[in-house]
C-alpha cells in the first residue's frame, strides 16, 4: 500500500488505485529483483569458500564510511560495481572468522529457555502486546522474534508457513543469532550498534538467509540498559519500507510498558501532521517555521534516514539551494527538538512519536479501524515540497485501499468526513449500509455534494 495515487477519486477513482497500486507493485519487485542480484554478485566477491579467501577489501575498514543503518534500502545497491554497505561489510570480516557462510541453521543454547523466558522483563510486555504482534505475524506474513542480551532468541510467533522456514534456520526459541554464531544478520547487528538495522538477502553471511529480509530494533530498560532486541522477518520480496517503522513503533511500547507507560521517544516530542501541523515538547507546543516541521515529518517517516542529497532534493526539489542551507535547518531543527540527528545520513536516532507513523504501523498490522481513527487528513496540508507530496500520496494510498478493501460501512463514514471529495467512498459507505440506516442520509448528502464540486 505505497506509492503514488490519486489524492481524491472521481467515478473511476478505483480503476486509477488499482492500475496505480499495479505499476507500484510491479516496480517494487523489479527493483527488488534488481537489488537481490546485484547483492548476490556482491556476497560472492567477499564472502569466499573457506578454500578460497581473498584479501579483505578496502571498505571493510573505512573508518570514515557510512556507520549502521546510514544505508537506506533504495541506495544500498546502485550496480554491480557497487561496494557492499560499511556496517555489513565490517560483519561479514567480523562474523567470517567463526561462522561458515554454509551453515544452514543457527545453534541452540543449552539450558532451559522457557524458564528463562517466564523470568525476563520482557515477557510482560510481549504478552500484552500479543493481539497486535498476531495480527503482524499471521495477517501480513512475517515471524517476530524478541531475544536476550546475548542474542539468543526467547520467544517467536508467526503463521503456520512462516514458522516452517524460520524452524528450517533455527530462528525458534533456543536459536543464538549474535555475530560470532549466525554471522551477519538483522539481530546481529542492533545487539552490536545498540541501533534499529535491517538486513536484505544477501547482506546475509549465512547463505542460507539469502531468501529472508529482516528489520530489527534494540529494546532498553528504563536506565538505558539493552535488554534484547525485538525482530519482524520475512521472505526478500516481502520487503517493504513500513515494516521498520512497525518494529520501532512496537519498540516503543515495550519500552513504554517497561516504564511504567512512558513512551522513551526525543525528548518527549510528539509531532503531529495528519490534517494540521502540531509539535509539543513535554506536553508544551513549539512554534517551527514550516520548512522545519516538513524536514521532522520527513526524517520521522524515514526511519532508515537521508543521504544529504536526497534529502536536498526531497525538501527543496530542483530549486537552487546550497548545502550549507539545510544543514542548517537541520542544525535548528535539533535545537528545537532536543533530538539527535546523525550527520552522514540524516536519521532520528531516538523515534519522534508521530501521527503518521503510527497509522503507518496501524495498515501493517492489518489494523484499519486504529488507522482510520489516526487519518485526521492530508499530510502537512498545502506543503508542495516534493517530499511531502509523495509521502502525501503514499499514505492516501493506503487508507484509502484499506477503508475499500473492508466490509465495514463505520471505516468508509470516517474516512469520508476527512475526503468529503472522494465520490467512490461515498458510494462505498451507501453499498454498506442497511437500507434503514440513518447514516445512509450522511453518506448520501456526502456524495451529492462530492458529484457536483
Amino acid at each position: 500500500m505505497c506509492g503514488p495515487a490519486p489524492g481524491t477519486a472521481g467515478t473511476h477513482g478505483a480503476d486509477r488505485a488499482a492500475t496505480g497500486e499495479m505499476r507500484m507493485r510491479s516496480g517494487q519487485d523489479s527493483a527488488l529483483l534488481r537489488r537481490r542480484a546485484a547483492l548476490e554478485r556482491q556476497w560472492a566477491r567477499w564472502v569466499p569458500s573457506p578454500h578460497d579467501l581473498p584479501a579483505v577489501p578496502a571498505v571493510c575498514s573505512l573508518e570514515s564510511g557510512p556507520t549502521a543503518s546510514d544505508a537506506t534500502d533504495a541506495d544500498a545497491v546502485e550496480g554491480d560495481t557497487a561496494q557492499p554497505r560499511a556496517d555489513v561489510a565490517q560483519s561479514w570480516v567480523r562474523s567470517r572468522a567463526f561462522v561458515d557462510p554454509a551453515t544452514d541453521c543457527a545453534p541452540a543454547v543449552a539450558g532451559d529457555v522457557a524458564s528463562t523466558w517466564a523470568d525476563s522483563p520482557l515477557r510482560g510486555p510481549i504478552a500484552e502486546l500479543s493481539d497486535q504482534l498476531h495480527s503482524i505475524t499471521h495477517d501480513a506474513g512475517f515471524v517476530a522474534a524478541v531475544t536476550d542480551e546475548a542474542g539468543t532468541i526467547l520467544w517467536s510467533d508467526g503463521g503456520q508457513v512462516m514458522r516452517r522456514r524460520a524452524e528450517r534456520v533455527g530462528f525458534t526459541p533456543g536459536g543464538r543469532w549474535d555475530e560470532n554464531h549466525m554471522g551477519t544478520n538483522a539481530l546481529s547487528l542492533a545487539l552490536r550498534t545498540g541501533r534499529p538495522s535491517s538486513v536484505f538477502s544477501a547482506e546475509h553471511l549465512v547463505e542460507a538467509l539469502h531468501g529472508w529480509v529482516c528489520y530489527c530494533a534494540p529494546i532498553r530498560a528504563a536506565d538505558g540498559r539493552q535488554l534484547g532486541v525485538l525482530d519482524l522477518s520475512t521472505t526478500w520480496d516481502r520487503s517493504h519500507p513500513l515494516a521498520m517503522s512497525t518494529v520501532l513503533s512496537l519498540t516503543a511500547a515495550v519500552e513504554a510498558k517497561l516504564q511504567g507507560g512512558v513512551t522513551n521517544t526525543a525528548a518527549g516530542v510528539r509531532l503531529e501532521c495528519l490534517g494540521a501541523a502540531a509539535l509539543t515538547r513535554g506536553g508544551r507546543p513549539l512554534r517551527l517555521r514550516r520548512r522545519l516541521l516538513e524536514i521532522l515529518t520527513l526524517l520521522a517517516l524515514e526511519p532508515d534516514g537521508y543521504t544529504p542529497e536526497r534529502l536536498q532534493l526531497a525538501v527543496y526539489g530542483d530549486r537552487p539551494t546550497g548545502s550549507s542551507t539545510l544543514k542548517a535547518d537541520v542544525s535548528h531543527l535539533r535545537r528545537a527538538t532536543g533530538g539527535d540527528i546523525s550527520n552522514r545520513v540524516y536519521r532520528l536516532t531516538t523515534p519522534v512519536s508521530c501521527d503518521a507513523t503510527d497509522m503507518l504501523a496501524a495498515l501493517a498490522a492489518g489494523d484499519t479501524a486504529t488507522a482510520v481513527r489516526l487519518y485526521r487528513g492530508p499530510l502537512l496540508p498545502g506543503s508542495q515540497t516534493p517530499g511531502i507530496v509523495e509521502w502525501r500520496e503514499h499514505l492516501e494510498v493506503g487508507i484509502r485501499t484499506a477503508v475499500l478493501s473492508a466490509g465495514e460501512a463505520e471505516y468508509a463514514l470516517d474516512y469520508g468526513a476527512k475526503a468529503p471529495g472522494d465520490i467512490e467512498i461515498h458510494e462505498h459507505a451507501l453499498r454498506l449500509l442497511p437500507a434503514r440506516d440513518a447514516r445512509r442520509a450522511v453518506a448520501a448528502a456526502r456524495l451529492h455534494s462530492a458529484l457536483r464540486s
